[in-house]
Protein backbone atom coordinates (compact mmCIF):
# COMPACT_ATOMS: atom_id res chain seq x y z
CA UNK A 1 0.00 0.00 0.00
CA UNK A 2 1.31 3.39 -0.87
CA UNK A 3 2.08 5.84 1.94
CA UNK A 4 0.24 8.81 0.41
CA UNK A 5 -3.15 7.04 0.76
CA UNK A 6 -3.10 7.15 4.58
CA UNK A 7 -2.81 10.97 4.86
CA UNK A 8 -5.50 11.38 2.16
CA UNK A 9 -7.85 9.10 4.08
CA UNK A 10 -7.16 10.99 7.34
CA UNK A 11 -7.83 14.35 5.66
CA UNK A 12 -11.00 12.98 4.04
CA UNK A 13 -12.25 11.72 7.43
CA UNK A 14 -11.55 15.13 9.04
CA UNK A 15 -13.38 16.92 6.21
CA UNK A 16 -16.32 14.55 6.57
CA UNK A 17 -16.45 15.10 10.36
CA UNK A 18 -16.18 18.86 9.80
CA UNK A 19 -19.10 18.80 7.34
CA UNK A 20 -21.24 16.70 9.68
CA UNK A 21 -20.59 19.03 12.64
CA UNK A 22 -21.30 22.14 10.53
CA UNK A 23 -24.57 20.67 9.25
CA UNK A 24 -25.55 19.69 12.79
CA UNK A 25 -24.99 23.27 14.00
CA UNK A 26 -26.91 24.64 11.04
CA UNK A 27 -29.80 22.28 11.72
CA UNK A 28 -29.97 23.33 15.39
CA UNK A 29 -29.84 27.02 14.50
CA UNK A 30 -32.73 26.49 12.09
CA UNK A 31 -34.70 24.67 14.81
CA UNK A 32 -34.28 27.75 17.01
CA UNK A 33 -35.57 29.97 14.18
CA UNK A 34 -38.52 27.63 13.68
CA UNK A 35 -39.28 27.74 17.41
CA UNK A 36 -39.21 31.55 17.41
CA UNK A 37 -41.63 31.49 14.52
CA UNK A 38 -43.89 29.06 16.41
CA UNK A 39 -44.07 31.37 19.42
CA UNK A 40 -44.81 34.26 17.05
CA UNK A 41 -47.67 32.36 15.40
CA UNK A 42 -49.38 31.73 18.74
CA UNK A 43 -48.80 35.30 19.88
CA UNK A 44 -50.37 36.54 16.65
CA UNK A 45 -53.38 34.28 17.18
CA UNK A 46 -53.78 35.67 20.68
CA UNK A 47 -53.42 39.23 19.44
CA UNK A 48 -56.00 38.57 16.73
CA UNK A 49 -58.46 37.72 19.53
CA UNK A 50 -57.78 41.04 21.27
CA UNK A 51 -60.29 43.07 19.21
CA UNK A 52 -63.01 40.58 20.22
CA UNK A 53 -62.01 40.87 23.86
CA UNK A 54 -61.98 44.65 23.60
CA UNK A 55 -65.41 44.73 21.97
CA UNK A 56 -66.98 42.44 24.56
CA UNK A 57 -65.37 44.21 27.50
CA UNK A 58 -66.32 47.64 26.13
CA UNK A 59 -69.94 46.60 26.19
CA UNK A 60 -69.73 45.96 29.91
CA UNK A 61 -67.53 48.72 31.18
CA UNK A 62 -66.00 52.01 30.23
CA UNK A 63 -63.85 52.11 33.34
CA UNK A 64 -61.11 49.99 31.76
CA UNK A 65 -61.07 51.96 28.53
CA UNK A 66 -57.50 53.15 29.10
CA UNK A 67 -56.20 49.59 29.50
CA UNK A 68 -58.16 48.39 26.48
CA UNK A 69 -56.84 51.23 24.34
CA UNK A 70 -53.30 50.47 25.50
CA UNK A 71 -53.72 46.81 24.49
CA UNK A 72 -54.98 47.82 21.04
CA UNK A 73 -52.08 50.27 20.65
CA UNK A 74 -49.52 47.64 21.70
CA UNK A 75 -51.11 45.09 19.40
CA UNK A 76 -50.80 47.44 16.44
CA UNK A 77 -47.14 48.14 17.29
CA UNK A 78 -46.26 44.44 17.64
CA UNK A 79 -44.45 43.09 14.60
CA UNK A 80 -44.05 39.29 14.89
CA UNK A 81 -41.83 39.19 11.81
CA UNK A 82 -39.12 41.15 13.64
CA UNK A 83 -36.65 38.74 15.15
CA UNK A 84 -37.59 37.92 18.73
CA UNK A 85 -39.87 40.87 19.51
CA UNK A 86 -40.37 39.38 22.98
CA UNK A 87 -40.28 42.70 24.86
CA UNK A 88 -43.38 43.98 23.04
CA UNK A 89 -45.05 40.57 23.44
CA UNK A 90 -44.33 40.63 27.19
CA UNK A 91 -45.80 44.12 27.50
CA UNK A 92 -48.97 43.02 25.70
CA UNK A 93 -49.14 39.89 27.86
CA UNK A 94 -48.98 42.02 31.00
CA UNK A 95 -51.84 44.25 29.82
CA UNK A 96 -53.86 41.18 28.79
CA UNK A 97 -53.48 39.77 32.29
CA UNK A 98 -54.81 43.04 33.73
CA UNK A 99 -57.90 43.05 31.54
CA UNK A 100 -58.62 39.38 32.28
CA UNK A 101 -58.30 40.16 35.99
CA UNK A 102 -60.69 43.10 35.64
CA UNK A 103 -63.18 40.98 33.73
CA UNK A 104 -63.29 38.59 36.68
CA UNK A 105 -64.77 41.39 38.81
CA UNK A 106 -67.83 41.70 36.56
CA UNK A 107 -70.21 38.73 37.06
CA UNK A 108 -72.40 39.72 34.11
CA UNK A 109 -69.32 39.79 31.89
CA UNK A 110 -68.13 36.41 33.13
CA UNK A 111 -71.59 34.99 32.42
CA UNK A 112 -71.65 36.29 28.86
CA UNK A 113 -71.52 33.42 26.37
CA UNK A 114 -69.32 35.46 24.04
CA UNK A 115 -66.89 36.19 26.84
CA UNK A 116 -66.80 32.55 27.95
CA UNK A 117 -66.06 31.36 24.41
CA UNK A 118 -63.39 34.00 24.03
CA UNK A 119 -61.91 33.11 27.41
CA UNK A 120 -61.72 29.43 26.40
CA UNK A 121 -59.97 30.42 23.17
CA UNK A 122 -57.51 32.58 25.07
CA UNK A 123 -56.81 29.82 27.58
CA UNK A 124 -56.14 27.37 24.74
CA UNK A 125 -53.80 29.79 23.01
CA UNK A 126 -52.06 30.60 26.31
CA UNK A 127 -51.29 26.91 26.82
CA UNK A 128 -50.04 26.67 23.22
CA UNK A 129 -47.82 29.72 23.77
CA UNK A 130 -46.47 28.16 26.94
CA UNK A 131 -45.68 24.91 25.10
CA UNK A 132 -44.07 26.82 22.21
CA UNK A 133 -41.91 28.79 24.66
CA UNK A 134 -40.79 25.55 26.31
CA UNK A 135 -39.94 24.05 22.91
CA UNK A 136 -38.06 27.22 22.00
CA UNK A 137 -36.02 27.08 25.22
CA UNK A 138 -35.20 23.40 24.63
CA UNK A 139 -34.04 24.14 21.08
CA UNK A 140 -31.99 27.13 22.26
CA UNK A 141 -30.36 25.07 25.01
CA UNK A 142 -29.39 22.31 22.56
CA UNK A 143 -28.07 24.86 20.07
CA UNK A 144 -26.08 26.80 22.69
CA UNK A 145 -24.66 23.58 24.13
CA UNK A 146 -23.48 22.57 20.66
CA UNK A 147 -21.84 25.95 20.12
CA UNK A 148 -20.00 25.70 23.42
CA UNK A 149 -18.99 22.03 23.19
CA UNK A 150 -15.65 20.82 21.91
CA UNK A 151 -14.95 20.34 18.96
CA UNK A 152 -18.05 21.99 17.45
CA UNK A 153 -17.15 25.23 19.24
CA UNK A 154 -14.26 25.60 16.77
CA UNK A 155 -16.61 25.35 13.80
CA UNK A 156 -19.10 27.67 15.52
CA UNK A 157 -16.40 30.31 15.94
CA UNK A 158 -15.15 29.87 12.38
CA UNK A 159 -18.61 30.38 10.92
CA UNK A 160 -19.76 32.92 13.52
CA UNK A 161 -22.61 30.94 15.01
CA UNK A 162 -23.88 33.12 17.86
CA UNK A 163 -25.61 32.03 21.03
CA UNK A 164 -29.38 32.44 21.14
CA UNK A 165 -31.22 33.87 24.13
CA UNK A 166 -33.61 31.82 26.19
CA UNK A 167 -37.13 33.12 26.59
CA UNK A 168 -37.50 34.40 30.14
CA UNK A 169 -40.48 35.91 31.87
CA UNK A 170 -40.05 39.50 32.95
CA UNK A 171 -40.26 40.43 36.62
CA UNK A 172 -43.63 42.06 35.87
CA UNK A 173 -44.97 38.78 34.50
CA UNK A 174 -43.89 36.96 37.65
CA UNK A 175 -45.96 39.24 39.88
CA UNK A 176 -49.59 38.62 40.74
CA UNK A 177 -52.10 40.63 38.77
CA UNK A 178 -53.18 43.71 40.72
CA UNK A 179 -56.70 44.80 40.04
CA UNK A 180 -57.62 48.42 40.79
Amino acid sequence: MELWIIPVIIVAVFILIFIIMYNNLLSKRNKVKRSVSGVGVYLKQRFDLIPNLVEICNKYSNYEKEILEKIVKLRSEYVPEEDKDFEKANEINSEMNKIIGIAEEYPELKASEQYLNLQKSLEKIESQIQAARRAYNIDVTEYNTSIESVPTNIIAKLFKFEKANLFEATSEERENIKIK
